[in-house]
């Protein structure tokens, strides 16, 4: 299994209860794995509420939050189709930590 960085930039305008269960859905879609390997979520960071640098979709603010997490590089494939389907989610990274 590999370690990954996701960096989630969610609407400013979303309500707690709705990025909490953003945030819950995508460490469920990891531990989940590939379906043989589970995966592991190690970290999850809400930065808070932030003015962006240039509107995004006509937003001005967001709520930032980075999981880091180990999983099988099949599993990725899932977890972005779900970020991409949510249209709370302006912006995503998924980036891969080497050792």
């Amino acid at each position: 299994m590999r370690e990954y960085e996701l960096y989630l930039v969610i609407d400013g305008d979303a309500e707690e209860e709705n990025v909490s269960a953003l945030v819950d859905r995508v460490t469920q879609l990891i531990t989940a794995g590939d379906g043989n390997t589970k995966g592991e979520v190690i970290k999850v960071e809400a930065r808070g509420k932030r003015r962006l640098a240039f509107p995004v979709k006509k937003k001005l603010e967001s709520q930032d939050v980075i999981v880091t997490f180990q999983t099988p590089p099949q599993a990725l494939t899932e977890l972005e189709r779900f970020i991409k389907l949510d249209e709370q989610v302006l912006r995503y990274l998924i980036v891969r930590i080497d050792e």
